[in-house]
């Protein structure tokens, strides 16, 4: 799996779990956390730097706009611990990538 596919499939992981815990969605993601996936994705989509990329806050070129960015770190910080809950094998494959 390549780089940019393997972050995408992270990325939806964590914001369905913050979904789901902050905002009550079992099955769908709010209108809220779609619209951060889809402008995530279309992010990681569009990286200059493709599969050669480091992770986004190590990053010199920040493609996300202010709001967008804080709303994505907000996620991470909720759902990067819970990872270990709910998906313990994308969560050592993360830590084994680090």
């Amino acid at each position: 799996m390549s780089k940019i596919k393997n972050e995408k499939h992270t990325v939806e992981l964590m914001i369905h779990i913050y979904c789901r815990k902050k905002h009550g969605s079992i099955n769908e993601l709010c209108e809220e956390c779609e619209t951060l996936k889809s402008y995530a994705l279309d992010r990681l989509i569009k990286c200059p730097f493709g599969d050669m990329k480091s992770a986004c806050k190590d990053c010199k070129v920040h493609c996300y706009n202010i709001i967008m960015r804080e709303r994505i770190r907000e996620v991470m910080r909720y759902s990067g611990p819970r990872m270990m809950l709910f998906y313990p094998y994308e969560f050592v494959k993360h830590l084994v990538k680090k």
